[in-house]
């Protein structure tokens, strides 16, 4: 958590410059324009991730399984689709390689990681505590 608050702070910023960088490039409109769209097709996109997620998680309840691999990859569709929603290039690249079924792996990774580091540290109470 010590190293989200940061990223927090510094995306935005990051955010901010480029986008002033790419309204001086291409001008006021087209960027205003761009950003909108990687919203809209965010939208759509991680719509349709999610209802594919979510009829792979009910076919493994259907049939007994625990769904966790599914569980991660809704997650990384949920924040990825919230990223792409917010105005910015750097949330738009990162919301998009979430969303993305062959960039999100490299997300789900990491996240099965930084679980396991959790609870081999002893936190078994990790969603009461997030």
């Amino acid at each position: 958590m010590g190293k989200l608050i940061p990223l927090i702070i510094l995306m935005p910023i990051l955010d901010l410059y480029i986008l002033v960088k790419a309204s001086q490039s291409m001008g006021f409109g087209p960027t205003i324009i761009l950003i909108i769209a990687t919203g809209v097709a965010g939208y759509y996109l991680a719509k349709s991730e999610g209802r594919l997620i979510l009829r792979d998680i009910n076919r493994e309840m259907g049939q007994g399984r625990v769904p966790g691999d599914e569980i991660i990859t809704g997650f990384c569709i949920l924040v990825g689709g919230f990223l792409l929603l917010l105005p910015g290039i750097v949330t738009d690249i990162i919301g998009i390689t979430m969303v993305l079924p062959g960039t999100r792996e490299f997300y789900k990774i990491y996240i099965k990681r930084w679980l396991q580091r959790l609870i081999n540290k002893g936190y078994t109470n990790i969603i009461i505590r997030w």
